[in-house]
């Protein structure tokens, strides 16, 4: 099962924080693969969130989202609903000394052909958006 997980602290209240990183149209400013995220509603529980992100060979795969958890500025969750691979996310935000501590996860279950032709990729793509976490950090900070 593909997995990723990170924290990074970024030195911006936990309220902007929070701001940031649930208000989808920031997405594309620092997750590369984020073609357009646009919500379907207030951010809150059930919420559904639009999300095109650029597949193998630049080709566009909806990948829509619906928040599972949002409890403001502490926890926000997500589950996939559309597209080929599916993962669950949360970001998880603590207060600290300097700022924020915000910790991103990601996982997925794949099956079958599924499991053999795309773990890989998969996790490669996990990977990167918790790399992306610095690009959010940049920008927070700025």
């Amino acid at each position: 099962m593909p997995t990723a997980s990170r924290s990074i602290e970024i030195a911006a209240p936990i309220e902007t924080v929070f701001a940031f990183f649930t208000d989808p149209s920031k997405d594309p400013t620092w997750r590369a693969g984020v073609k357009e995220m646009q919500a379907q509603g207030a951010p809150a529980v059930g919420t559904t969130v639009h999300q095109v992100i650029a597949g193998p060979g630049g080709r566009s795969i909806d990948a829509d989202i619906r928040v599972t958890e949002y409890a403001a500025p502490r926890r926000y969750a997500f589950a996939t609903i559309a597209g080929p691979v599916r993962p669950v996310g949360s970001y998880s935000f603590e207060e600290t000394e300097r700022g924020t501590r915000v910790t991103f996860a990601l996982s997925v279950e794949l099956g079958g052909l599924k499991k053999l032709f795309m773990s890989g990729p998969v996790q490669k793509s996990m990977d990167g958006e918790m790399a992306a976490l610095d690009k959010a950090k940049a920008l927070l900070e700025a």
